[in-house]
C-alpha cells in the first residue's frame, strides 16, 4: 500500500462522543479512525491525528504536502481564523480536503467564512462522519 492519507483533527475534536452530541453527534475520534481505516482497506494506509495546537497542525500540513501524500483536514475553529494554516496548505501544496461534521453554514455567522476553502480541493459538510468517508472516496478515486 503507498497511498498515505493524513486525516488531521484540530482543537476540541478529541472531545467528540461527549461534545454537544444535538450537533456534533456520539461518534468519537477512535470510531471515526476505525471506519476511515475499514473503508480504505488495502486502498491507502491511514494515518490519523489531532491536536489542540495551530502549529503542530501546520507541520503535519507541511510535512504531507512535502510527502505528496493527501490531507482530510478537520480544523475545527481554526477553519475560520488561521492564516497559517491555508500558509501551510499553499506553501506545501499539500492537496487537502476540508471536512466538516455539522453544516458549519447552518450554524453562527463566523462560521460562515473559511480562510482554508480557496486553497483546498473541496469542502464537505453537515453530514456527520460520513463528511469523512466522502473526503476519502474522493482522494482515492481517480484525477
Amino acid at each position: 500500500m503507498s497511498l498515505r492519507i493524513h486525516v488531521l483533527n484540530g482543537p476540541n475534536l478529541n472531545l467528540l462522543g461527549t461534545r454537544e452530541p444535538g450537533i456534533y453527534g456520539t461518534l468519537t475520534l477512535a470510531d471515526i479512525e476505525a471506519r476511515l481505516v475499514a473503508r480504505a482497506g488495502d486502498r491507502a494506509a491511514i494515518l490519523f491525528q489531532q491536536s489542540n495546537h495551530e502549529g503542530e497542525l501546520v507541520t503535519w500540513i507541511q510535512e504531507a504536502g512535502q510527502a505528496g501524500e493527501a490531507v482530510i483536514l478537520n480544523a475545527g475553529a481554526y477553519t475560520h481564523t488561521s492564516i497559517a494554516l491555508r500558509d501551510a496548505i499553499t506553501a506545501s501544496r499539500c492537496k487537502a480536503i476540508e471536512v466538516h461534521l455539522s453544516n458549519v453554514h447552518a450554524r453562527e455567522p463566523f462560521r460562515h467564512r473559511s480562510h482554508l476553502a480557496p486553497v483546498v480541493r473541496g469542502v464537505i459538510a453537515g453530514f456527520g462522519v460520513l463528511s469523512y468517508e466522502l473526503a476519502l472516496e474522493a482522494l482515492l478515486s481517480p484525477g
